[in-house]
């Protein structure tokens, strides 16, 4: 039997998400103009999944503070596989190709953590996510604010998200950036997602106490909420 050819793009996957990371170390010239990248940026990294979004957006968020790497882009199509949610593709540039493979390196290194506070049941999903600074990826994905704690709640179905935002919100003086609904900031998923920002215990416990409604009215449905890893990090 032939063994398989190694391929040079490839630099690892993570279980979760149905997650690779890959490298072009030189983009074709009209493809770069039309992904809107420097000239000067002439290798890439990708991070492309089915499911969790959050999670590797995070994930590359402590990447670009590691290494020399300019976020292009963060996008997040909707994907069946995801049940209610969505995946994601981002694009991280250099002009070096060995920042963008170190940055790929650590956002998968990374991804896997963060699954920790994805909780699923047959119905949906529990999500969230914090860091005590925000960098360009989440601010690139979400806007965050650059240098200051951010958080990320998300519930599905809709109508539990809009219950762990309002517990949120109440729950600790924190700012609210963005609230995304099924046909308002997302590529019409069945959640709610809200970002949130302010002094970094504020935004923790605002995380906190979403996290326990919502796997609370999960488990009065019938559900059995589990995290993806069985290592919440939060």
């Amino acid at each position: 039997m032939n063994k398989p050819v190694p391929i040079t793009e490839f630099v690892g996957t993570v279980k979760y998400g149905d997650t690779v990371g890959l490298v072009i170390t030189n983009v074709d010239s009209v493809l770069r103009d039309k992904m809107g990248l420097d000239k000067s940026h002439r290798a890439i990294g990708i991070i492309s999944n089915r499911t969790g979004a959050g999670s590797q957006i995070m994930a590359a968020d402590e990447a670009v503070k590691a290494t020399n790497t300019k976020v292009v882009s963060v996008e997040l199509p909707r994907d069946t596989k995801g049940g209610a949610g969505h995946g994601c593709l981002i694009i991280l540039a250099s002009e070096d190709v060995s920042d963008v493979r170190k940055a790929v390196e650590i956002t998968l290194d990374n991804t896997e953590r963060n699954f920790g506070e994805v909780y699923g049941f047959e119905a949906g999903h529990v999500e969230l996510h914090y860091t005590a600074r925000a960098s360009l990826a989440l601010n690139k994905g979400f806007e965050a604010p650059i240098g200051k704690a951010f958080g990320i709640i998300v519930g599905a179905p809709a109508g539990i998200g809009v219950v762990m935002a309002d517990t949120a919100l109440k729950a600790a003086n924190v700012e609210l950036i963005n609230y995304s609904s099924p046909s308002q900031g997302t590529s019409y998923s069945n959640e709610i997602i809200i970002t949130i920002t302010g002094d970094s215990e504020a935004v923790r416990q605002a995380v906190i106490a979403a996290r326990e409604v919502g796997l609370s009215i999960a488990k009065s449905m019938g559900e059995n909420p589990i995290s993806t890893t069985g290592k919440p990090y939060i």
